[in-house]
């Protein structure tokens, strides 16, 4: 009798503190995913050249190489998703991962409600990119974006945007689900020299909210990371 297929993605767990590699191992596979594990950064990457997992979760205090150098080490021959977990909770350390490749980022202690939302978007995110720019309609909710000629709509309505703002736009719609730091914002839209004019960002954010979102106040799916970046939201 052939070997049965895994029940769902595989997610390859880079952790090196037993318990919480415990519960997901209870968890993930109780809601479809299939479980790799890694204790140390070395068999991490062993296990990434082996199996070539769907997706990553990753401990930035490992015990060999720290989790950051890891991402990098990944992310120069890797797209695969990669959701950091980790104790360190200062923006910087947020930054500085998500800088280095990392898709997104969870601090200790979690929910695994979170947790799974955040790899269905990662799940999604891979898939866009694995299918190329080829469609050139992004849709979310009543927003409608047409790459090819250009134009936005909310609901039937065109919205005019400048240039920046569509630029900024299908920038996060290109990335979206998962965050975007303001420094890659700035050196994508206005260029290298600008990374640190973080006041362009919640300018144009808020002229983008006001054109898109129906309570520019409480948005939807224009959503601001504190001190980190921005996200369009997809669920």
């Amino acid at each position: 009798m052939s070997e049965s297929a895994p029940p769902g993605p595989l997610v390859l767990v880079i952790e090196d503190d037993p318990q919480i590699r415990r519960f997901l191992r209870t968890s993930l596979p109780a809601n479809g995913y299939h479980i790799i594990e890694a204790a140390t950064a070395f068999d991490g990457l062993r296990l990434m050249g082996l199996q070539h997992p769907d997706l990553v979760i990753l401990d930035l205090g490992l015990p060999d190489i720290d989790g950051l150098e890891l991402t990098r080490q990944l992310r120069a021959w890797t797209t695969t998703p990669i959701i950091v977990l980790s104790a360190r909770d200062q923006e910087r350390d947020k930054i500085a991962a998500l800088d280095a490749g990392a898709d997104d980022y969870l601090t200790k202690p979690f929910g695994i409600g979170e947790l799974l939302a955040r790899l269905r978007v990662a799940q999604r995110h891979a898939l866009r990119a694995a299918q190329g720019s080829n469609d050139p309609l992004f849709t979310l909710g009543n927003i409608r974006v047409d790459l090819v000629r250009r134009q936005v709509f909310v609901g039937e309505d065109e919205v005019h945007l400048t240039p920046i703002e569509y630029k900024l736009l299908t920038l996060l719609a290109k990335n979206a689900g998962r965050v975007v730091t303001q420094r890659q914002l700035l050196q994508e839209v206005w260029g290298p020299n600008y990374t640190s004019e973080n006041h362009y960002l919640r300018i144009y954010m808020s002229q983008l909210r006001h054109k898109l979102e129906a309570d520019p106040a409480r948005p939807r799916y224009l959503i601001t990371e504190p001190g980190v970046g921005y996200r369009l939201k997809t669920e």
